[in-house]
């Protein structure tokens, strides 16, 4: 009786991880034939992918991962030392693609006044580097977008507002 249970459970556990299994998609039918040979995947030989992706199936199936949707929008990340996925744009030493970041600043917002601290919903910390004020009507937790400029620089903009300020990240 007992080993019939034991492999009731076994069989159970396989059948159940095998339906997962089913479901999961490779990297080449994720990314598309430029995300692939920009990730430098195409140099991969057949058997290093199939590790590789045996690697990100049974990762996902072990923590029932799912991905942020930072990730999944094709931001730059990077897994921090805890294992959690981190939107790198803005940082200095990141290798991040530049493209612009939309979030809101948490609380009550009336504008900056040179060296303004700008907490995010997404987690990010960016801070005024331009040192000039701008005074608007206060708003809570207005919605921005950080748009990247030349050279690496950073301007944030307020919804609604014209006015910039340049910005670099903190945290």
């Amino acid at each position: 009786m007992k080993r019939t249970l034991i492999l009731a459970g076994l069989i159970g556990g396989l059948l159940s991880t095998a339906a997962l299994a089913d479901e999961f998609s490779t990297l080449e039918e994720r990314m598309t034939g430029r995300e692939f040979r920009d990730t430098g995947l195409h140099k991969l030989t057949e058997q290093e992918l199939a590790a590789l992706n045996r690697w990100i199936q049974i990762r996902s199936l072990a923590e029932g991962e799912s991905l942020p949707a930072a990730v999944a929008g094709g931001a730059a990340t990077a897994v921090d030392a805890s294992g959690n996925v981190v939107d790198t744009r803005g940082l200095r030493d990141a290798n991040a693609r530049e493209t612009p970041i939309t979030a809101r600043i948490i609380g009550a917002f009336d504008g900056w006044d040179g060296d303004t601290v700008f907490e995010l919903d997404n987690g990010m910390v960016w801070q005024q580097t331009d040192g000039r004020p701008y005074q608007m009507s206060e708003m809570e937790n207005p919605q921005v977008t950080i748009e990247p400029g030349i050279m690496g620089s950073w301007r944030l903009r307020v919804d609604g507002y014209n006015a910039r300020a340049q910005v670099q990240r903190i945290r």
